[in-house]
Protein backbone atom coordinates (compact mmCIF):
# COMPACT_ATOMS: atom_id res chain seq x y z
CA UNK A 1 0.00 0.00 0.00
CA UNK A 2 1.41 3.35 -1.04
CA UNK A 3 -0.22 5.86 1.27
CA UNK A 4 -0.01 9.53 0.36
CA UNK A 5 0.18 11.53 3.60
CA UNK A 6 -2.65 14.07 3.85
CA UNK A 7 -1.14 16.91 5.85
CA UNK A 8 -2.57 20.15 4.44
CA UNK A 9 -6.02 21.46 3.59
CA UNK A 10 -4.68 22.53 0.19
CA UNK A 11 -4.29 18.86 -0.75
CA UNK A 12 -8.08 18.56 -0.70
CA UNK A 13 -8.22 20.79 -3.78
CA UNK A 14 -5.80 18.46 -5.58
CA UNK A 15 -7.78 15.40 -4.47
CA UNK A 16 -10.96 16.90 -5.93
CA UNK A 17 -9.20 17.74 -9.20
CA UNK A 18 -7.56 14.32 -9.54
CA UNK A 19 -10.87 12.58 -8.77
CA UNK A 20 -12.11 13.51 -12.25
CA UNK A 21 -9.40 11.23 -13.69
CA UNK A 22 -9.05 8.46 -11.11
CA UNK A 23 -10.82 7.67 -7.83
CA UNK A 24 -9.29 9.14 -4.69
CA UNK A 25 -9.58 7.50 -1.27
CA UNK A 26 -9.09 9.22 2.07
CA UNK A 27 -8.56 7.06 5.16
CA UNK A 28 -9.06 8.95 8.42
CA UNK A 29 -7.08 7.15 11.12
CA UNK A 30 -6.85 7.69 14.86
CA UNK A 31 -3.50 6.43 16.11
CA UNK A 32 -5.00 5.95 19.60
CA UNK A 33 -7.89 3.74 18.50
CA UNK A 34 -7.59 -0.05 18.42
CA UNK A 35 -10.40 -0.41 15.89
CA UNK A 36 -8.74 2.13 13.61
CA UNK A 37 -5.45 0.22 13.84
CA UNK A 38 -7.20 -3.06 12.97
CA UNK A 39 -8.85 -1.48 9.93
CA UNK A 40 -5.56 0.08 8.81
CA UNK A 41 -3.85 -3.30 9.13
CA UNK A 42 -6.62 -5.00 7.12
CA UNK A 43 -6.34 -2.39 4.35
CA UNK A 44 -2.56 -2.71 4.20
CA UNK A 45 -2.75 -6.51 3.86
CA UNK A 46 -5.24 -6.26 0.99
CA UNK A 47 -4.22 -5.80 -2.61
CA UNK A 48 -4.63 -2.13 -3.43
CA UNK A 49 -5.45 -1.36 -7.06
CA UNK A 50 -3.04 0.91 -8.87
CA UNK A 51 -6.05 2.75 -10.32
CA UNK A 52 -6.87 4.46 -7.01
CA UNK A 53 -4.85 7.03 -5.04
CA UNK A 54 -4.89 6.35 -1.28
CA UNK A 55 -4.48 9.21 1.19
CA UNK A 56 -3.76 8.70 4.89
CA UNK A 57 -4.93 11.30 7.41
CA UNK A 58 -3.59 11.14 10.98
CA UNK A 59 -6.56 12.57 12.86
CA UNK A 60 -4.63 13.42 16.01
CA UNK A 61 -2.07 15.47 14.11
CA UNK A 62 -4.50 17.06 11.63
CA UNK A 63 -8.00 17.35 13.10
CA UNK A 64 -8.48 20.61 11.16
CA UNK A 65 -8.20 18.68 7.89
CA UNK A 66 -10.80 16.17 9.08
CA UNK A 67 -13.16 19.04 9.86
CA UNK A 68 -12.55 20.49 6.37
CA UNK A 69 -13.24 17.08 4.80
CA UNK A 70 -16.57 16.87 6.64
CA UNK A 71 -17.48 20.35 5.41
CA UNK A 72 -16.28 19.99 1.81
CA UNK A 73 -17.69 16.52 1.18
CA UNK A 74 -20.80 16.77 3.38
CA UNK A 75 -20.00 13.72 5.53
CA UNK A 76 -20.34 13.23 9.25
CA UNK A 77 -16.94 12.79 10.94
CA UNK A 78 -16.16 9.29 12.17
CA UNK A 79 -13.00 7.42 13.07
CA UNK A 80 -11.82 5.33 11.43
CA UNK A 81 -13.50 6.44 8.26
CA UNK A 82 -12.92 5.96 4.56
CA UNK A 83 -14.16 8.21 1.76
CA UNK A 84 -14.16 7.54 -1.97
CA UNK A 85 -14.01 10.73 -4.03
CA UNK A 86 -15.02 10.67 -7.68
CA UNK A 87 -15.79 13.63 -9.96
CA UNK A 88 -15.19 16.05 -7.10
CA UNK A 89 -17.73 14.46 -4.75
CA UNK A 90 -17.76 11.86 -2.01
CA UNK A 91 -19.63 8.94 -3.57
CA UNK A 92 -19.05 6.53 -0.70
CA UNK A 93 -18.09 6.70 2.94
CA UNK A 94 -17.90 4.01 5.58
CA UNK A 95 -16.59 3.65 9.08
CA UNK A 96 -15.24 1.21 11.61
CA UNK A 97 -15.25 -2.51 10.80
CA UNK A 98 -17.43 -2.03 7.70
CA UNK A 99 -14.37 -0.66 5.86
CA UNK A 100 -13.04 -3.20 3.34
CA UNK A 101 -10.81 -3.04 0.29
CA UNK A 102 -13.23 -5.25 -1.65
CA UNK A 103 -16.05 -2.75 -1.14
CA UNK A 104 -13.82 0.17 -2.17
CA UNK A 105 -12.75 -1.60 -5.34
CA UNK A 106 -16.34 -2.54 -6.17
CA UNK A 107 -17.67 0.99 -5.63
CA UNK A 108 -14.76 2.65 -7.46
CA UNK A 109 -15.35 0.48 -10.53
CA UNK A 110 -19.08 1.25 -10.69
Amino acid sequence: MNWIPLTTEDQLILIKEKSFSIPQVIFKHSTRCGTSSMVLNRLERAEAPATIDFYYLDLLAHRNISDKIAEDFQVYHESPQILLIRNGECVYDESHMAITMDELVSISAA
